[in-house]
């Protein structure tokens, strides 16, 4: 762009290697503290050495993430503070990740950074199924610092991660943990499954929502979403794969768009002859409720009664696993209903999905 190449000597080569040291420093510290140093323990050397470092990565970490992460605060129509949560930068043009529930029927949006400065935002659009939302900037702000993305596919249990956000109103508190559990299933406020979410032990609060979930080399995890009141040490983020799937929807279409079929339906406990002749793989299936007369179902010819028993040939034990069967298919696209009608006759009817109707 004009500019000579970085050498050894320019600043920005500096930065970048001293950057490089720290964090291959702290992921040393990490090894070392998992690792047994006999009976002295961590009074030990190589314990003690270990324990530095990783407060020296730590204390890093929180500097290099701390500018990214923005507070928000949902105003009403007087200017009054209805919430508050948190966010952080997705782009340097100007686009914020948070929660949905964060900016949910906010009348203005004010952004406040870990510098002082504030600006206001606008919402781009939400996806209530996934708890997620992508704001942009309104103000012509500079020096903005995103956040690099990571594969939250690759985490494993017990690995470090660390929150930033804007607990009660305390802006930049930084939290630790580690990753408890994968592949978890919460149910957002729409009322939909949200799959794949990662459950730690570190410290939520009201006001972490929409913050991100950092891994020990500062990339992005997960977006803070949940807490359970009243139990301590178990905090929820949805992952950032799922994430940034919706933001690159809501950036392309202003909306996510995912496969509908246009049922209705109930769980229901499998009779022992469709497990034992059909070879049901599932202890439950979906019974047809009701359809709607324009969807796509009722143009596929399924009919209300009908038992829906698998989709593209998986087992299908509830509605929420339809549902997210289908969020991985776009419109338009043709999948296969395996149906019993009228508790003996097996068909395999399909049906051309839709696209998912606003809520």
């Amino acid at each position: 762009f004009g500019g000579s190449p970085e050498t050894p000597e320019s600043p920005l080569f500096g930065a970048e290697e001293r950057r490089f040291n720290r964090l291959k420093m702290f992921r040393k510290a990490c090894k070392l503290l998992l690792r047994p140093v006999g009976a002295r323990g961590l009074a030990s050397e190589a314990g003690l050495a270990g324990l530095q470092a990783f407060e020296q990565g730590m204390i890093y970490l929180a500097e290099s993430v701390g500018p990214s992460v923005v507070s928000i605060l949902n105003l009403d129509a007087a200017g009054r503070t209805q919430g508050q949560g948190s966010g952080f930068i997705l782009s340097s043009d100007g686009y914020l990740m948070s929660n949905d529930h964060v900016v949910a029927s906010a009348a203005a949006l004010q952004v406040m950074f870990m510098d002082g400065r504030t600006a206001r935002a606008s919402v781009v659009g939400t996806d209530p199924a996934t708890d997620v939302a992508i704001l942009r900037l309104n103000n012509d702000i500079t020096s903005l610092k995103t956040l690099p993305l990571g594969d939250s596919d690759q985490l494993r249990v017990g690995q470090v991660a660390v929150a930033i956000g804007n607990p009660l109103g305390f802006q930049s508190s930084v939290s630790t943990g580690v990753v408890s559990a994968l592949g978890r299933s919460l149910r957002s406020q729409a009322g939909r499954l949200i799959d794949n979410i990662i459950q730690t032990d570190v410290a939520l609060n009201p006001g972490n929502s929409g913050g991100p979930l950092v891994d020990s080399s500062g990339r992005v995890i997960g977006v803070n979403t949940a807490i359970i009141q009243g139990a301590q040490a178990i905090s929820f983020s949805v992952p950032i794969n799922t994430a940034e799937f919706v933001a690159s929807q809501i950036m392309t279409y202003g909306t996510v768009k995912r496969g509908y079929v246009g049922i209705y339906g109930v769980t229901k406990p499998s009779p022992t002859n469709l497990v034992r002749t059909l070879g049901h793989k599932a202890s439950t299936f979906v019974e047809v409720v009701q359809v709607e007369p324009s969807g796509p179902a009722a143009a596929a010819g399924i009919l209300p009664g009908d038992w829906i028993i698998a989709f593209n040939g998986q087992a299908l034990p509830s509605l929420d696993a339809l549902y997210s069967y289908m969020t991985k298919m776009p419109p338009n696209t043709e999948a296969t209903f395996t149906i019993i009608r009228n508790g003996s006759t097996v068909q395999n009817v399909k049906v051309k999905l839709g696209l998912s109707p606003a809520k």
